[in-house]
């Protein structure tokens, strides 16, 4: 017998989940109303970066700015390895997204980029806090919106 066939069969085992269709549409829908709103001087010129931002205030309030840093960093790691050209990307101290600026639109922020980043924050926020509490703060944070298309099933009410 051949030795190499004593040897455990390698597993590949995934390093991620796949994010479900349902978070992927919530964070395109997320950013699609950031991106329709007027921005004022100042203002992170990226929607997605602005869903992120916006998502900040009440993560902090759950996990402290630490906890927010921490998932933020994160998503922004899985997302670098579904797109290259987020390698840029990096978590300030506060939990700020950084580097996006200077991206093409043709690789960047607007072409699926943004739309990763914030599909993995939401999924990461199913995956500790449960779907029902991950809609409930969105709603929070866009109380004029309805997010039905991402709680089907979740036995919430919009």
């Amino acid at each position: 017998m051949d030795p190499s066939q004593l040897a455990p069969a390698r597993r590949e085992t995934p390093t991620m989940s796949t994010v479900t269709p349902a978070i992927r549409d919530l964070a395109r829908r997320l950013i699609a109303l950031e991106a329709a709103r007027d921005t004022s001087p100042g203002a992170y010129p990226s929607a997605a970066v602005r869903v992120c931002h916006r998502l900040r205030a009440p993560l902090v309030r759950l996990a402290g700015v630490a906890g927010f840093r921490s998932l933020m960093s994160r998503a922004l790691a899985i997302a670098k390895t579904e797109v290259p050209s987020l390698a840029v990307a990096q978590v300030c101290a506060d939990g700020r997204l950084e580097g996006l600026e200077g991206l093409q639109p043709d690789e960047g922020v607007e072409s699926g980029a943004g739309d990763t980043i914030v599909a993995r924050l939401l999924d990461l926020l199913v995956t500790f806090i449960g779907e029902p509490l991950t809609l409930r703060l969105v709603r929070d944070v866009w109380p004029d919106e309805t997010v039905t298309g991402a709680d089907a099933g979740s036995g919430e009410q919009p």
